[in-house]
């Protein structure tokens, strides 16, 4: 059984969907105003590890992640861009598509926006308003804090600390106009220029944190079984989720509350955000280094650690990554020349002894450092096998088949060394001749001929094998 840590209750629970065999997720989404860093896309990642064990272990998983495209960072980068606000948003969400498909992120089954979703934040506003759990104030909404009982439960501080806190970072107009320093926002009077709505309390636009509630609890159901997101979103963010859903739906909002750890750099390890102006966006990131070695990178550290972001870290991920690789290409090349047979019972058994291994680590809420070491045994099971004398196709297969079910976990995409181009195949034929002949004059000019087109050359006791750089 899959095991979590429910960041609600500080304890590791055994997972039980609210429906057996299906999981609803719900996953806070990018602002989108600029290209995400690498911080931001750790958690688009630890969260597609999340979704494609579900999966892996049978799971129909829906997966609904908003995006938010209303928002006073938006509205400042509309203004400094001289685009408009629909303009910016359209572009950075594109932005976003093209990168985290670079790194091999799932898309969403749903990526709902706050703007085509307004009416509904209305009427949810208008709720909290009629039930006393929100007031108006100078064309502002707020909420009342103080009256949800559970208020600061999920990130364990208590009201009174809250309450110190929110004083000190308070203006003086703010203070004016809420009955309590705790309470928050969950409408905006419209400011000359902006971009606002009509609604019962005046011309204006949401809070960020009532777009979550919304979209969650339209597209998901009043509760859920998973909320994620990174660690500094448990407060202010998902406390106030909380508040505002359960107080309108009398519901619980989710059964589990999972946050990722934060991407850290520098020899502070401070975390990586746009505000400290110490971020790597991963477009910049990805035209220098493969996405695949940038995705291995973070899907193989347990979601709720932290990831230290170096180059020599980098590095040890590439080395990683191509074992496993070169495995599947071992694995794949022997198929050219495999003979017919059942799959070897002694195979099959040590594999599935791994199989069963990799799922104990990955049960352990999602335990990916561990899962990722078992995969490094099955590396060494491809390869000797691989290496035999004689092999059959079957047993091949088998191997190749459970070793992609198991890596696609960790969105590793196989390259797989099946059918040469037409080509290169011909460029080893020649060279293969070349070598017989003892003219290696010939044979390292058509090596050095594919290296310059990206193929590089292995020779086995097998026969020569290729793969590109």
């Amino acid at each position: 059984m899959i095991q979590l840590y429910n960041t609600l209750t500080k304890t590791k629970e055994n997972f039980v969907p609210m429906e057996p065999g299906k999981v609803r997720m719900y996953v806070c989404g990018p602002t989108v105003y600029n290209y995400i860093h690498i911080g931001n896309a750790r958690s688009a990642i630890a969260f597609d590890t999340i979704r494609r064990y579900f999966e892996y272990r049978g799971y129909q998983v829906n997966y609904v992640s908003n995006f938010t495209d209303v928002d006073d960072k938006i509205i400042k980068a509309s203004q400094e861009m001289k685009l408009s606000v629909q303009e910016v948003t359209e572009k950075f969400i594109a932005a976003f598509y093209h990168d985290t498909d670079a790194l091999n992120v799932k898309r969403a089954d749903l990526n709902p926006r706050v703007m085509d979703n307004m009416a509904d934040i209305i009427e949810f506003v208008a709720a909290l308003v009629k039930k006393g759990y929100a007031y108006q104030s100078d064309g502002d909404v707020y909420y009342r804090a103080r009256k949800f009982a559970n208020y600061g439960q999920l990130s364990g501080q208590s009201v009174d600390a809250l309450e110190q806190g929110a004083s000190e970072r308070l203006s003086a107009e703010d203070q004016a106009k809420k009955e309590d320093p705790l309470d928050f926002a969950v409408w905006k009077a419209a400011k000359p220029g902006e971009i606002a709505w009509d609604s019962p309390f005046g011309k204006g636009r949401p809070g960020w944190h009532i777009e979550c509630s919304v979209m969650s609890t339209k597209y998901l159901g009043n509760t859920i079984d998973i909320h994620g997101g990174g660690q500094d979103l448990e407060f202010p963010h998902h406390e106030n989720e909380i508040a505002q859903s359960e107080a309108k739906t009398g519901q619980k909002f989710a059964n589990y509350w999972l946050h990722n750890g934060f991407v850290t750099i520098g020899e502070e390890d401070e975390k990586m955000s746009k505000s400290l102006g110490n971020f790597v966006t991963v477009r910049d990131l990805i035209s220098e280094v493969d996405p695949q070695i940038v995705r291995f990178f973070m899907a193989t550290t347990q979601y709720r650690r932290p990831i230290r972001y170096t180059q020599a870290n980098l590095q040890e991920a590439k080395a990683n990554l191509e074992r496993i690789q070169t495995a599947a290409r071992n694995v794949t090349y022997r198929l050219q020349n495999a003979s017919d047979g059942p799959v070897d019972p002694e195979v099959q058994a040590e594999f599935q002894q791994h199989e069963s291994s990799f799922e104990a680590a990955m049960d352990d809420d999602f335990n990916a450092q561990n899962g990722i070491a078992v995969v490094y045994e099955l590396v060494k099971q491809l390869n000797i096998y691989a290496e035999r004398a004689e092999v059959n196709e079957n047993t091949l297969q088998y191997l190749l088949d459970g070793f992609t079910r198991i890596v696609s976990v960790f969105g590793i995409k196989l390259e797989q060394a099946g059918i040469l181009d037409e080509e290169v195949e011909a460029k080893i034929k020649q060279r293969n001749a070349a070598r017989q002949n003892k003219n290696f004059a010939l044979s390292d000019q058509i090596r050095d001929e594919l290296k310059e087109q990206g193929i590089l050359l292995e020779d086995t006791p097998q026969g020569t094998r290729w793969k590109r750089e």
